[in-house]
């Protein structure tokens, strides 16, 4: 699929946690988050970002799917998928990435979303979480996608790990 004109590229990530987000278990994870979503800010093609408290180190870990506060998510929007896979693959964000199973449940089923939005759209967590429901429930299609489904995407293929928490 080659994103339309007028058009940017929207991405849902959720995850569970495997503690609350004030255990030290997943506290090396929470302390990165701003440093993390800083850069993504400061990269070229980024657009936005959903926010969270401000607090921080807290992210958008208030941001609860179903109630669980161990559910979290980043939902973010980008001039286009080769800016995405840049910030993803070829900053510091890769060493977490990789490191995702240390703080991350396998969650077993699609939990990374990909979809087309009208350029200025911000995408609420419902519209998100329903771009990624139809996913599930249909593979890749241009409404809802994954990286196999763009033709642009390079830099997954050499980075792809095998199915595991927050991909």
């Amino acid at each position: 699929m080659t994103q339309p004109p007028g058009y940017q590229l929207a991405e849902l990530n959720v995850g569970r946690l495997l503690a609350p987000t004030s255990g030290p278990r997943v506290a090396e994870f929470m302390g990165a988050l701003d440093k993390i979503n800083s850069l993504g800010k400061r990269m070229p093609g980024f657009v936005w970002m959903m926010e969270g408290s401000g607090h921080p180190g807290a992210g958008n870990t208030e941001a609860k799917i179903d109630g669980d506060a161990q559910f979290i998510s980043n939902l973010t929007v980008w001039e286009n998928v080769e800016t995405l896979e840049a910030f993803v693959f070829n900053t510091m964000h890769r060493a977490f990435y990789a490191r995702r199973a240390e703080w991350f449940e396998v969650l077993g089923g699609m939990h990374f979303v990909m979809w087309s939005v009208p350029s200025g759209h911000k995408p609420t967590l419902d519209e998100a979480l329903e771009r990624l429901a139809l996913l599930q429930a249909n593979g890749d299609t241009d409404r809802a996608f994954g990286w196999s489904y763009l033709k642009e995407a390079k830099a997954w293929k050499a980075h792809a790990c095998a199915q595991m928490a927050a991909e």
